[in-house]
């Protein structure tokens, strides 16, 4: 990560070493057996790499375009700017730019390639419902998600899912099987292509949203420790939380696209099972862990 005050986090760090590692296998073995059964995967790897470059890359540009929203300069969103300014001298890193999008749905998100490209942008709907305590919690969530570099770390990651999706689609296309007989043989390997992509998908996907409920918990941990005030993060995670709840998925399709790196998560589920697929960690455990930490401050 960038040198920063924000505090490692050796957890957050074998975590990701470890689904990296998890994912390079997956990589190493998708291929073989592919090579093994004459595909080329070549071009599959050339085409998947530059589509996460270009994901990555114009990172801030698609989010930004996705929620709708714009940059305002310190002129136009004083208060806003004053408070990204005091946390950014506490963690002593870059300023980012600040955007806001015209939603009432509340939530805030950070994105971009590098610190120096990075954007930081709040919704209306955020800033109506945030007391100021409560919004320099959640900007500092997001500050430890610029400073750990989370943008770069989840486009790698997820490099084996597109891979594998990519794979499946190329075949449908006819884009693999050109030139093959449509013969007994063919369908031995369309099988095998099929599933060695839906198990490398599968896998892939449960790692990446793994780290990403870890790093979120991450980033809530750095954050509350930056400020000193876990009571006000949790206040407002309380607060988003229960506000997105009650307001319908339609809308909540809105902030969709950028809700892996979104403070709260736009969709929520109440079966268990679907846990394991979110990119954010229930509402309860964050809570607990703010708890804990103030208790470690000595605020309980």
């Amino acid at each position: 990560m960038a040198s920063t005050r924000y505090q490692n986090d050796p957890g957050l760090t074998r975590r990701m070493l470890g689904t990296w590692f998890g994912l390079g296998l997956l990589y190493v073995v998708a291929a073989a057996v592919l090579i093994a059964i004459g595909v080329r995967t070549v071009w599959v790897l050339v085409i998947a790499g530059g589509m996460l470059f270009c994901q990555w890359w114009f990172s801030d540009t698609m989010a930004l375009g996705a929620m709708r929203a714009r940059v305002l300069t310190p002129e136009e969103a004083p208060q806003l700017h004053a408070v990204v300014d005091r946390l950014c001298a506490l963690a002593d890193m870059p300023k980012p730019r600040v955007a806001v999008a015209d939603t009432d749905i509340p939530n805030a998100f950070a994105t971009g390639r590098s610190p120096s490209r990075s954007v930081i942008c709040v919704t209306t709907g955020l800033l109506r419902r945030l007391e100021v305590d409560e919004l320099e919690g959640v900007l500092s969530h997001e500050l430890s998600h610029v400073a750990h570099r989370d943008v770069t770390v989840m486009t790698v990651a997820s490099f084996a899912g597109v891979v594998a999706g990519l794979l499946t689609r190329m075949w449908m296309w006819g884009g693999i099987s050109r030139g093959r007989d449509r013969d007994q043989n063919a369908a031995l390997v369309f099988l095998a292509v099929m599933l060695v992509s839906v198990l490398v998908y599968v896998v892939s996907f449960l790692l990446t949203r793994a780290l990403s409920r870890y790093r979120e918990l991450s980033a809530d941990r750095t954050g509350a420790l930056l400020t000193g005030n876990p009571s006000a993060l949790a206040s407002a995670l309380t607060k988003v939380s229960g506000d997105i709840a009650a307001i319908p998925d339609r809308d909540l399709r809105q902030v969709e696209a950028v809700s892996a790196f979104a403070f709260a998560p736009s969709l929520t589920s109440d079966f268990s099972l679907s846990r394991l697929f979110q990119t954010h960690p229930p509402l309860e455990k964050r809570l607990e862990q703010l708890a804990q930490i103030a208790t470690q401050l000595g605020q309980r």
